[in-house]
């Protein structure tokens, strides 16, 4: 970098601090120069880690980044190789600003943000994973027992999901975060990752119990981009769709805003109409997650009613890990 580089470098970092922010053409503005040749700066600077940005185009917005205690003091893990790998496996984070942190390198922003020793933390989080692994057979967590214990009446012949939503001290999976965040931001992207994440589970489930026919549990509330929809032409599956309604009511509720499983029973009694008259031994019912499982259940109920099916299996992406539980988030 010349001289001449150097010097207008210096005033943009002199900018930025001094106003916490400012966007390519507020600099292009204070130093008289094109935005072209400020964005050359800006490349420079971002690449020597000097600046990070903010936002995405055309509203981004740059700032001095904040050197964090590992380039201060060159910290030095003694993670393990194979310990790093199953954090890069299963870890995933999102950052309160909205930034995507995965495997071991979430796993130790998460670590420095909560103050833990990384080490240490590192061996306890795989511990959690062990704890959790004795209830997944096949890439499937089986719910039956949750929902035995929660229903008097079980009319789903199976039920199974993905992963847990979340899990104690470490808080959501990796699934739990995709699931989350794809929903809530309505990203195509987040979705697309979801869609590779649990297609082929899905897929093998499909071929394991000789399902004929699948249903996807519609939405209550209204979205832009609505996460089951997308969930449903992405998987392309080559099977049968039922036909599931959610009916309109004077006032919409979600499911997540009920705390009380009997309103939950009722809600979904109430607003889920299989309109369907096709025939079928054997259907799959795919929920974003379960939390109470009552409109899955209620859903396989009202198909059987209806001679649709004579076995209803169903699956969330994520669910619970005891009985009646509220995933208010998703």
């Amino acid at each position: 970098m010349d001289q001449a580089d150097k010097k207008t470098s210096g005033k943009i970092i002199n900018y930025i601090s001094s106003h916490g922010q400012a966007s390519g053409k507020e600099l292009a503005d204070f130093l008289n120069l094109t935005t072209r040749a400020v964005r050359k700066q800006l490349s420079k600077l971002f690449a020597e880690n000097k600046v990070s940005k903010i936002g995405k185009s055309p509203k981004v917005f740059y700032v001095i980044k904040k050197e964090s205690k590992e380039s201060k003091e060159e910290k030095v893990d003694n993670v393990s190789a194979e310990l790093k790998k199953v954090i890069d496996e299963n870890y995933l984070i999102i950052t309160p600003k909205g930034e995507r942190k995965g495997g071991f390198l979430g796993f130790s922003y998460w670590c420095e943000r909560h103050n833990l020793p990384l080490e240490k933390t590192a061996l306890e989080y795989a511990e959690t994973l062990k704890k959790y692994e004795p209830y997944k057979k096949d890439g499937l967590i089986d719910g039956g027992y949750k929902m035995t214990h929660t229903f008097k009446e079980v009319y789903l012949d199976q039920v199974f999901y993905l992963d847990f939503y979340s899990i104690e001290r470490f808080g959501k999976t990796k699934l739990g975060q995709l699931l989350l965040y794809a929903k809530q931001s309505q990203s195509l992207n987040l979705i697309r990752e979801l869609v590779a994440q649990i297609r082929t589970p899905i897929e093998e489930l499909i071929t394991k119990f000789s399902i004929q026919a699948v249903g996807f549990i519609p939405p209550t509330v209204k979205r832009e981009v609505q996460l089951m929809r997308e969930l449903e032409g992405k998987l392309n599956l080559t099977l049968p769709k039922l036909s599931l309604v959610k009916v309109k009511t004077e006032i919409a509720v979600a499911q997540k805003t009920l705390t009380k499983l009997e309103d939950r029973i009722e809600n979904a009694r109430g607003t889920i109409v299989a309109d369907e008259k096709r025939h079928y031994d054997t259907v799959l019912l795919i929920d974003d997650a379960l939390g109470s499982g009552a409109t899955l259940n209620e859903t396989a109920k009202k198909i059987k009613e209806r001679g649709v099916a004579k076995k209803a299996i169903g699956l969330a992406i994520t669910g619970s890990f005891s009985g009646f539980e509220i995933i208010s988030e998703v």
